[in-house]
């Protein structure tokens, strides 16, 4: 939870920061409004404008991924972690390696709009229990994942109000969530894509000009910047080591990894990114926008590294960790030492914004698979029109939206950046092995297909409730109790080989009783290697 000193943010800030944060809010419905499907055709809805070049494509990639546990969670880590710190950014760039080199082609010629259809194609035998799994798995995650930007606009909020009380909490919250619902509801795709490109280049503007601004102040040597922040991180060379944080003990080390797992393999599985794969029409199109996702997540992620390392040599990592003992104020506490209170609206407004955008791609995924997949697919099997289909998938981001401001009221103190990697971990757990088993097994099964959406997703939730993150530490949701028999944070090294192993068991075991389609797989193995006439 972002917690900023009351000296930090003045009335000039806050004036200043609400100004611009109704600004771009205007600014951006009125171009949702402006860009929204004119006609009931489900495609455009889903999918958007699929002639859009690789440069808008790549910058809507780069919107949909980077979240505000990136700009202030990961800059924090590293402004008290040092080295430490930076392997998260690291892994952050790397997990978009594994979608340009894994699922991006093959899933964009075997897909249609959600990761359901490319199911139904490859399964069609099962392919109603199969959405049905899709649908839920899809909805928990990209739940989780709203909840933590919710939390993270009341996190955020505290730099001007200190704790806020509930009707504090309560406002902020509907405010942000039903901006988040009009962006999905009423613009679809278009309007989403349109946000997040806006999104993208404030902030890959933002965190350049504040780390050219940090380079600068040390006369463009990253030497001197370095020797300043192991100076000023009160651990002296060890700031720039491994092992400050995640080496202390055998348990830090394996939650570290298993974090680390989580980031580089979820990333291919979280319900957005999925369908801003199955947007660009032809192939060329979208390795060239997953290239320049890569280069700008990279550019985000150098420059987050550049801010965190300057916060503890400008700002000091004794009085970050006082302010903030997760060091999400950190960037806040740069910008207010190198720039004053402009800077620190800038960047305040670039975070809110940032959750938004995040926050509307995320609410538009889970509303259409809720309406293609188990709706038009499922309860209707397949005759639903396309203005019925719309108008379902309308009201489920309005109740996506609702159910995901209910449950940030209600964890309103939870870590931002905790609740985005179990989101990871989740989508690590229970779609990717689906999806690579999908692409790349003949023998695959519709019964490995749920064992692995239904087991995964299963066994991630149950590691994560008896983990440090629901009880036995004083940041825990019940820190009173202990029933965390797990000791990782994050489940991510147990339930992603649980996930994989369980396809493969529910592979193996239905193989014998029942035929596998061959048919079927020749087809999907064509349209996967050159793709579908459209």
């Amino acid at each position: 939870m972002v917690t900023v000193s009351a000296g930090i943010v003045d009335r000039f800030s806050l004036n200043l920061t609400f100004v611009l944060f109704l600004t771009v809010v205007v600014v951006t419905l009125f171009m949702a409004l402006l860009t929204a499907p004119q006609r009931d055709e489900i495609s455009e809805f889903y999918l958007g404008n699929r002639t859009m070049s690789p440069l808008r494509n790549g910058l809507a990639m780069c919107g949909d991924y980077v979240s505000a546990a990136t700009l202030l969670g990961s800059t924090g880590l590293v402004a008290l972690n040092g080295y430490d710190g930076l392997l998260y950014l690291g892994g952050t760039v790397v997990a978009w390696m594994m979608v340009l080199l894994l699922i991006a082609e093959p899933l964009r010629r075997a897909g249609k709009f959600t990761l359901g259809d490319t199911l139904a194609l490859r399964l069609p035998r099962m392919q109603r229990p199969v959405r049905i799994a899709v649908a839920m798995c899809t909805l928990a995650i990209a739940t989780l994942y709203l909840v933590a930007q919710l939390v993270g606009s009341i996190a955020l909020l505290t730099q001007f109000t200190g704790e806020p009380g509930a009707a504090t909490r309560t406002l902020c919250v509907i405010v942000i969530g039903t901006v988040v619902i009009v962006y999905a509801a009423i613009g679809g795709a278009p309007g989403a894509t349109v946000i997040q490109i806006i999104k993208a280049v404030m902030l890959v503007a933002g965190v350049t000009v504040t780390a050219v601004m940090v380079l600068n102040h040390y006369d463009w040597n990253p030497g001197a910047l370095l020797s300043a922040a192991a100076s000023h991180s009160g651990t002296g060379t060890q700031f720039l080591e491994p092992g400050l944080r995640y080496g202390v003990s055998t348990t830090s080390k394996l939650d570290f990894f298993s974090l680390e797992l989580a980031i580089v393999l979820g990333l291919a599985a979280l319900p957005h990114v999925l369908m801003r794969l199955l947007a660009p029409r032809r192939i060329d199109v979208l390795r060239s926008s997953v290239v320049w996702a890569v280069g700008l997540v990279g550019l985000v992620c150098l420059a987050a590294g550049i801010l965190g390392l300057g916060a503890t040599a400008i700002v000091g990592r004794e009085t970050i960790a006082e302010t903030d003992h997760k060091g999400d104020s950190a960037v806040l506490l740069l910008a207010n030492a190198l720039g004053g209170g402009i800077l620190t609206a800038l960047l305040s407004c670039l975070a809110f914004v940032t959750l938004l955008a995040v926050a509307a791609g995320l609410t538009l995924a889970a509303a259409s698979s809720l309406a293609h997949d188990l709706y038009g697919e499922v309860i209707r099997k397949g005759r639903a029109s396309e203005t019925e289909e719309l108008m379902v998938a309308r009201l489920s981001a309005a109740v996506i939206g609702v159910l995901a401001m209910m449950l940030a009221l209600v964890s309103w103190g939870a870590n931002t950046a905790t609740l985005a990697f179990l989101a990871f971990a989740m989508a690590a757990s229970a779609i990717l092995p689906t999806i690579v088993y999908t692409l790349f097994w003949r023998r695959f099964t519709g019964q490995g297909a749920l064992l692995s959406l239904w087991g995964g997703l299963v066994c991630s939730v149950l590691l994560v409730l008896f983990s440090p993150v629901v009880s036995a530490r004083p940041g825990s949701f019940y820190p009173d109790s202990d029933f965390a028999w797990f000791p990782l944070q994050n489940p991510g090294i147990v339930s992603i080989p649980a996930g994989f192993f369980l396809g493969w068991l529910g592979t193996v075991l239905s193989d014998r009783r029942q035929p596998r389609d061959d048919a079927a797989y020749e087809e999907f193995e064509v349209r996967m290697l050159v793709g579908a006439k459209e």
